[in-house]
């Protein structure tokens, strides 16, 4: 799913593009993505777009008469931009929305189509889709402090819950988690106040450090190559990999759709945590650590 950094570029590539022109036309190659029905959707056309924004994971374009068209990727949303007129990308192809300067068109590489589109009018009813998440990037060390510690869950929880931060998932938690040297399974009611302090630190680093990252791969093109999984992450999507401060391999914690990764020997003391599914089936035999790990590969 499309992060913080991620959005940030998205938006920073559409300004050029699309500020100051109005919305010629909106084509649905999916009706499933068009969620709401008031204001319906030609009531957009002809509108300007007046400001761009990011309202947690989504993309917001604000329009004349004050309306809004929000996007939501989700997880295998993308967003790609095409020559005026430009056909959506056939089976993956959601929608097409048209500006004098090109189009632009939302896809979606998934048979599960949760990618979404609303129309919306007023900042109260804009409002109605955010989660209410603490911008990470704005906040104050106390401000940080406050929404971590409201209410008690392990941290990966806490980090991708939308309520209590905006715009952070699964791929850029376990970066930051990494960087702030703490274990994803640690509950926000244990944290120190130093512990507290270098995760806030470690959150602003990575995301600004990826943000301008990928503002330097993109240039000037429109970003092509949205992923959650990158060359120079640290341990997400690279289980078994080395980890690039101690060396160690990094493990995952599999759960419904999604995995956590992270580095036993800097974020854990070199404590394995248990898999789910393979906990269920080795119960007591679970190993505590890297090395029982693998004196049981060598059996």
């Amino acid at each position: 799913m499309p992060e913080l950094p991620d959005i940030t570029v998205y938006l920073e590539a559409l300004a050029p593009r699309v500020l100051g022109q109005p919305l010629e036309r909106v084509r649905l190659a999916s009706p499933f993505v068009l969620r709401s029905v008031e204001p319906p959707l030609p009531a957009v056309i002809g509108k300007r777009v007046l400001a761009l924004r990011r309202l947690g994971k989504r993309i917001v374009f604000a329009l004349e008469d004050e309306l809004f068209v929000v996007l939501h990727l989700m997880v295998a949303g993308r967003l790609k931009w095409g020559a005026p007129s430009a056909k959506p990308h056939g089976k993956i192809g959601l929608a097409a929305f048209d500006f004098p300067t090109g189009t632009l068109l939302l896809t979606e590489a998934s048979s599960k189509k949760r990618a979404s589109l609303n129309v919306v009018r007023g900042e109260a009813a804009l409002a109605e889709h955010s989660r209410g998440g603490l911008e990470p990037l704005d906040a104050t060390p106390a401000q940080f402090a406050a929404a971590l510690t409201r209410e008690n869950h392990t941290l990966k929880r806490a980090l991708t819950d939308p309520r209590i931060f905006s715009g952070i998932g699964n791929a850029y938690s376990d970066e930051l988690l990494h960087r702030a040297r703490l274990s994803p399974v640690r509950l926000t009611s244990k944290l120190t106040p130093e512990e507290i302090t270098r995760l806030h630190e470690a959150t602003r680093a990575t995301l600004l450090e990826w943000t301008e990252r990928l503002r330097r791969e993109t240039g000037d093109r429109f970003p092509e190559k949205v992923t959650a999984f990158r060359d120079g992450m640290a341990v997400h999507g690279r289980y078994r990999q080395p980890c690039p401060v101690c060396g160690g391999p990094v493990q995952r914690i599999r759960y419904a759709e999604n995995e956590t990764n992270y580095c036993p020997a800097c974020q854990t003391g070199g404590k394995l945590l248990a898999d789910r599914g393979l906990s269920r089936l080795l119960h007591g035999d679970w190993p505590k650590t890297l090395e029982e790990l693998e004196e049981r590969k060598r059996k």
